[in-house]
């Protein structure tokens, strides 16, 4: 047993010797050095439009979807925009504010800055808009990512919604 004392005490005098010795000098202060790469190009944010997408004026683009013409008659069909306002609120509105931006853009003045080919493809292809129209693309990105949801409303009642917008 005696042994076996003074092996396991000569083990850790050989422990401590070992461990000891080194002496680190403390420097003042905190520095990082780095090593630049070649491979660092400067990257630089795209630049921003002069316009957001939501006030943009884009009478040209028809958008992607199955509707190509549309012809507004210069009269209001007033038994469409109720129709139009009552599918808005129940569809619509969880997302959009008249007069003001909410999740989506507002819908009053729409027909002043898009032709109504261009909002009734986003009302009823705005899953295929979002991914190939570019001003589609334009408003996911100022609206914070948040897609416009594909309602499922029928031609008729994106008309309907279209003739309603005319009244905002």
């Amino acid at each position: 047993m005696k042994k076996l004392n003074k092996i396991t005490v000569f083990l850790f005098a050989l422990l401590m010797i070992s461990c000891g010795g080194k002496e680190e000098k403390k420097k003042e202060g905190f520095s990082v050095t780095r090593q630049k790469t070649d491979t660092e190009q400067p990257v630089t944010p795209p630049e921003p439009s002069a316009t957001k997408a939501s006030e943009r004026v884009d009478l040209d683009n028809k958008g992607l979807g199955p509707v190509t013409s549309l012809t507004l008659n210069p009269e209001i069909d007033q038994a469409m925009a109720v129709t139009g306002k009552e599918v808005y609120d129940q569809m619509c509105l969880a997302c959009h504010r008249i007069g003001k931006k909410f999740i989506g853009p507002a819908p009053n003045g729409i027909l002043e800055r898009r032709t109504p080919e261009w909002v009734m493809n986003m009302i009823l292809n705005p899953d295929q808009m979002v991914k190939e129209d570019p001003l589609a693309k334009d408003l996911l990105v100022e609206f914070n990512g948040s897609p416009m949801a594909n309602q499922g409303l029928t031609e008729e009642q994106a008309r309907a919604v279209l003739e309603y917008f005319r009244t905002l």
